[in-house]
């Protein structure tokens, strides 16, 4: 199995439907992450997210939508929210894809700080052939592939991000005590135990300092 990790941006709005586009527009909202997302019998779809921000302000967005059939909310600071809704004809299609193809979507999907749409594919690279085939065909998305590899249910996302060298710097950092407080290692003892330069050591662990927190932080 592989896995495919893109960057969706819709194209001529903020949002894939006018539902979400009203609450991305929304200041006091800030959507985090979609923890499932499917498309009922009634073609109707359902969706579990995360939220934070003003839970009033969303009733009223849901409750004065002619899209929302139904929804219900749980939760302070960061909330969960359920809710099943009409789809557009876009959305429609991109969830018929999912359902009719071995095409499996790694949630949670991520909202990034620009409110565009982290995704992580599952399957063979003939079902990403399809999938490529099918955004070949419509125009109100811009698909951004950031990567592509072998999927391997054993590791974390966060592995996934990290090159292989950079899992062996930040191992090591770890196993020496580098993040302890007090610190117990430094970037000249990492390197000595990597074989690399103190400065390439430091490199290595801003990126993946980086690439974490931008991953937590949504």
């Amino acid at each position: 199995m592989r896995y495919l990790t893109a960057l969706l941006k819709p194209n001529g709005g903020s949002a894939f439907h006018p539902l979400g586009e009203q609450l991305t527009d929304e200041p006091s909202i800030k959507r985090r992450a979609i923890h499932h997302i499917e498309l009922l019998d009634d073609d109707t779809v359902l969706l579990f997210a995360e939220a934070s921000g003003s839970q009033e302000r969303y009733k009223q967005i849901m409750e004065g939508s002619p899209h929302v059939n139904d929804y219900l909310v749980s939760g302070d600071d960061r909330w969960m929210a359920v809710s099943q809704f009409e789809p557009t004809e876009e959305t429609r299609r991109g969830l018929e894809l999912q359902r009719e193809s071995n095409l499996v979507i790694d949630t949670p999907i991520y909202f990034t700080s620009n409110d565009y749409l982290k995704v992580t594919y599952l399957g063979s690279d003939d079902t990403f052939k399809k999938l490529s085939e099918y955004i070949e065909d419509i125009d109100f998305v811009t698909f951004e592939l950031l990567e592509m590899g072998d999927y391997d249910p054993n590791e974390s996302s966060f592995s996934r991000m990290l090159t292989s060298r950079q899992e062996e710097v930040l191992e090591t950092a770890v196993e020496l005590g580098y993040y302890n407080e007090p610190r117990q290692a430094s970037l000249e003892d990492i390197g000595g135990v990597v074989g690399i330069a103190p400065g390439t050591v430091g490199e290595h662990l801003r990126k993946v300092e980086e690439r974490v927190f931008s991953e937590i932080v949504h």
